[in-house]
């Protein structure tokens, strides 16, 4: 464990079949096409970047490769200065003639990554596979995904032969390059059940070990999974070659994100907006169990000490992102590198925190099975064309330069950790100027994000926030008819530094959607007279900024938060 804490960055790449439709990432956020992204991270701090150098983007013919995208994108990367983590498949089932289950998708996807290796012979760092066993689940076990399987033998077929296409493409890159290191990545959540469940909880955590156990040499006779494996049609050379030649990771990426670790309760009625599931023995619900009286266990440091004991090899924690909030957004990363922190102090070798998907995602709240557009922003928010940085763009630049991050809103923590108790912690205030049904609404959103808020003279304004250690104060004006479609209501943030926002709303706006997205341009910091064009729950909301004198004209380059 050399050197300090590295912040990493990566730009979320999925390439997914769902039925017919091919879900790309890439495009849907717009990274495919913006040039100036790479400029963006680089001026964050970021010096190591998880980035795509993806199977499908590139061979889009049979032995035909078209480099021209990943040829400008990895020079500019290296005249920045950042080091690659090259992706080549990322929850992907490779070209369209192919898929993981076809006998020749090892073979094939081994004389892919050699051809990688041969053109950037500089690259050092591969994931050649990203998440082989969570790909084989959301695919094999759950159906989600191509090729829609829904049983634990399809799973385990699809997991075996992952980890044998990664263990042929390493030894292909390291053909080329020897000293290439292997990033492996993969979610190993843990579940958590009622007493009644123990046996399924216990059979999910050791299968989560699967991917990595397999790359370690570690399935022969002996391990727990050998015979279902068989049973479920994997063949044993396969087996046999992956425990003989064993492909160790060089470093174990761990993605771990909320609802990573699970809950198994069979109360199935305390559950009614749940899905009930089940193993053919017995109903359950699987929740989040952060939600459930379980979420002290549910935590980072925990996983990051079960992998090290596990395998005793570096660490990176590959994905940290939360779909949420502005507030909670920042408090993740920061609970994150928290973690790994108090891992490296326990004497774990964790190397790096990763900030995912920088440029946001599109539709994970329904694991790309919904085409709505639901977009998740991250360290930028690109809708409508600019990346325009948010406080989570902050928290990464202060985390990569010094280590350390201050905002307002680590004075409290996010609604899956138990509140500070009273007096222990003295929270930098919000205040709000002013009554009104909108002040008010603003009061219940800053409570539910654990916002500590004062309330000030609208005389008083510059010097409360001094007196305060306000970190902003928040005004209306023109309350507006809620029937009145031409009437508007403009929400006003002044800064301690005398600087200014306005927003300006149309009063028949959702009240609490309104609300949230304003709160959300307070945390970023933003500045200026912007527009508000849309909003809805989820953080689904698009701004304008508004043009200098002319309250009306929204500029062309508006932007969607």
């Amino acid at each position: 464990m050399n050197g300090p804490l590295e912040m990493w960055g990566g730009v979320e790449c999925s390439h997914v079949r769902v039925g017919p439709i091919v879900r790309d990432q890439l495009s849907e956020t717009g990274h495919l096409h913006r040039t100036e992204d790479l400029e963006l991270i680089a001026a964050l701090g970021i010096r190591t970047l998880r980035y795509p150098v993806l199977w499908e983007l590139v061979e889009r013919t049979p032995g035909s490769y078209d480099w021209s995208w990943t040829d400008a994108r990895l020079r500019r990367l290296r005249e920045l200065g950042i080091e690659p983590v090259a992706g080549l498949l990322h929850h992907g089932s490779g070209p369209p003639w192919l898929d993981i289950l076809d006998p020749d998708f090892p073979g094939s996807f081994a004389r892919y990554a050699g051809a990688v290796a041969q053109r950037y012979p500089w690259l050092k760092l591969y994931t050649p596979i990203n998440e082989p066993l969570t790909t084989a689940r959301l695919s094999g076990l759950y159906g989600l995904w191509h090729p829609h399987g829904s049983s634990e033998a399809i799973c385990f077929q699809l997991t075996v032969a992952q980890c044998l296409a990664t263990a042929w493409a390493m030894r292909a890159i390291r053909s080329l390059t020897p000293a290439a290191g292997l990033v492996q990545t993969e979610d190993v959540g843990r579940v958590f059940s009622t007493e009644a469940l123990a046996y399924q909880a216990d059979h999910e955590n050791e299968r989560r070990w699967l991917a990595l156990d397999l790359l370690a040499g570690r399935v022969d006779h002996r391990h727990p999974f050998h015979g279902r494996l068989l049973e479920a049609g994997v063949r044993a050379a396969d087996l046999s070659s992956l425990a003989a030649e064993p492909c160790v990771p060089d470093m174990i990426g761990l993605d771990y994100y909320l609802t990573s670790d699970r809950m198994l309760d069979d109360n199935v009625d305390r559950y009614e907006h749940e899905r009930v599931g089940g193993n053919g023995i017995d109903a359950y619900v699987d929740s989040a169990a952060v939600r459930s009286d379980r979420r002290q266990e549910a935590e980072l440091g925990h996983r990051i000490d079960e992998v090290w004991q596990r395998y005793r090899l570096p660490i990176a924690i590959t994905e940290l992102h939360n779909g949420s909030t502005r507030d909670e957004q920042v408090r993740w990363l920061a609970e994150g590198w928290k973690a790994a922190q108090e891992a490296r102090a326990r004497g774990i070798d964790v190397r790096a925190v990763t900030a995912w998907s920088v440029f946001g995602a599109v539709d994970w709240n329904s694991l790309l099975t919904a085409r709505s557009g639901f977009y998740e922003s991250g360290a930028f928010d690109v809708r409508g064309g600019v990346a325009r940085p948010t406080a989570l763009a902050q928290t990464i630049a202060q985390l990569a330069a010094r280590g350390a991050v201050d905002h307002p809103v680590l004075d409290g923590r996010g609604w899956w950790r138990e509140e500070h108790a009273s007096g222990t912690c003295e929270a930098r205030p919000l205040l709000l100027v002013g009554f009104g049904r909108t002040i008010s609404t603003i009061e219940e959103c800053c409570a539910l994000r654990r916002l500590t808020v004062v309330a000030a003279a609208a005389a008083r304004v510059k010097a409360s926030i001094a007196d305060q250690r306000a970190w902003a104060a928040i005004r209306v004006e023109g309350q507006g008819s809620r029937k009145d479609a031409a009437s508007t209501i403009r929400l006003v943030c002044h800064y301690p530094d005398s600087t200014e926002l306005l927003l300006q709303v149309n009063s028949t706006a959702p009240t609490i959607d309104m609300c949230h997205a304003f709160l959300d341009l307070v945390i970023d910091g933003e500045r200026g007279s912007l527009e508000m064009l849309h909003s809805g729950p989820g953080n689904q909301y698009s701004f304008g900024r508004l043009t200098i004198g002319t309250e009306r004209s929204v500029q062309a380059e508006s932007f969607v938060a």
